[in-house]
């Protein structure tokens, strides 16, 4: 039998027990320290990762995609992003250092929809947008509210909005990060920003009372809202004037709070004041133009100082080559800071594809809609061809026949 032990005294000594380091807080990200963020929608074609260095050549230091097609639900297995892609995605943003990233969510999904079938597909569909954001890392995922339907309410409306988001939440990592403000954001830092829209039809969200009752029905889902300043002039909102724009930012401090205005989507309208007719067009070309488009970005009470990282992106059309850019390059322009804080834009890139990828042989250089025309005359031309030799061959069977 082994001999006991004796101890006199203290037996636990509290300085020998193991103690972890302690978790650090992360550092705030670089695009939180109060600058101008401004972006552009950008393409997601053939590589993910791509559209954050076409962001940078167009002068972006932030910027908004698509995590998947827009126009189509996914087909079965192709509702994920491959890990490797996520990757290459996060590594590439953390070396451009770009900052807020948005996704826009598919515009099919309608959150608003009553019928059971639609509301299941709609919250599914709504899910599966969180998911890839997350696996992006994205800080924003901004969708529509949908549509009442025809004769709905769109109170009611608004509140089935709210409880889908909750829905499509519910049960997915709570993995948080913090803002600006130290307040913790759940699901990777990813925050959903329902966006106001031009009311057309039924859709949901044209007031600002509309987008609060979506908010409150979200409950604690950390929602927040984008502005569109195109979506409000639209829905008759008077942005375009100095006075109007006052009484607007007012009635959307009082109805949802402009510090929960993440967001702010920049673009212009073709269409006319209250027309409510969703058209964006070029900056300082559409019925907004460009002074009161540079009121809006200028405001004290959306100044990035006042929300540090809050984004001004553009949806501008895309009608030559060039736009893109020359939108980019108008913005940071009507902002107004130094052109050493401006980021650099790589001369004659574009989303759209330069003028001499569609020039003739003869170096005359042709739109979009140009190359579309002759690509129709020659498929006309084959088809013509294609009908002579036919006729042809029938004349003579006729012959041999005769």
């Amino acid at each position: 039998m082994p001999d006991e032990i004796h101890v006199d005294g203290l037996v636990f000594d509290a300085e020998d027990e193991y103690r972890p380091e302690p978790v650090t807080e992360p550092e705030s990200a670089a695009w939180l320290d109060g600058s101008y963020r401004i972006g552009i929608h950008t393409t997601i074609a053939g590589d993910i990762a791509r559209s954050l260095e076409i962001a940078k050549k167009l002068g972006c230091n932030s910027l908004q995609i698509f995590s998947a097609s827009p126009r189509m639900w996914p087909r079965p297995g192709r509702n994920v992003i491959a890990p490797a892609d996520a990757e290459r995605f996060r590594a590439k943003r953390a070396e451009l250092g770009l900052g807020p990233v948005a996704i826009h969510a598919n515009y099919l999904i309608n959150l608003a929809a009553a019928e059971p079938v639609a509301r299941v597909r709609a919250i599914q569909a709504f899910r599966d947008e969180i998911v890839r954001g997350m696996a992006l890392g994205a800080d924003f995922l901004i969708v529509h509210p949908g549509s009442a339907g025809s004769g709905g309410d769109k109170e009611q409306a608004s509140v089935r909005v709210g409880e889908a988001l909750r829905a499509a939440a519910r049960g997915l990592p709570d993995i948080k990060r913090r803002d600006a403000k130290g307040a913790e954001i759940k699901r990777g830092g990813l925050r959903v920003l329902v966006e106001n829209t031009a009311g057309m039809g039924s859709a949901v969200g044209a007031k600002f009372e509309e987008l609060a009752i979506i908010l409150k029905a979200a409950g604690d889902l950390d929602g927040g809202v984008c502005v569109d300043t195109a979506h409000l002039f639209e829905a008759g909102y008077p942005v375009h004037t100095a006075e109007g724009l006052e009484q607007t930012l007012a009635e959307m401090e009082r109805a949802i709070g402009l510090a929960r205005v993440f967001v702010v989507h920049v673009n212009d309208s073709k269409t006319e004041f209250g027309s409510r007719v969703d058209r964006h067009e070029h900056i300082g070309k559409g019925k907004i133009g460009a002074e009161a488009l540079g009121r809006v970005l200028r405001h004290p009470m959306l100044a990035p100082a006042r929300l540090p990282g809050r984004a001004f992106l553009l949806e501008t059309p895309i009608d030559a080559p060039g736009d893109d850019r020359r939108n980019v390059a108008a913005v940071w322009k009507l902002v107004g800071v130094a052109v050493e804080q401006v980021p650099g834009a790589e001369d004659g890139f574009s989303m759209l594809r330069k003028a001499k990828d569609f020039s003739r042989p003869g170096g005359h250089a042709q739109s979009r809609k140009g190359a579309k025309r002759e690509k129709g005359q020659k498929k006309k031309a084959l088809t013509q061809r294609a009908q002579r030799k036919q006729d042809a061959r029938r004349k003579r069977k006729t012959r041999k026949r005769g």
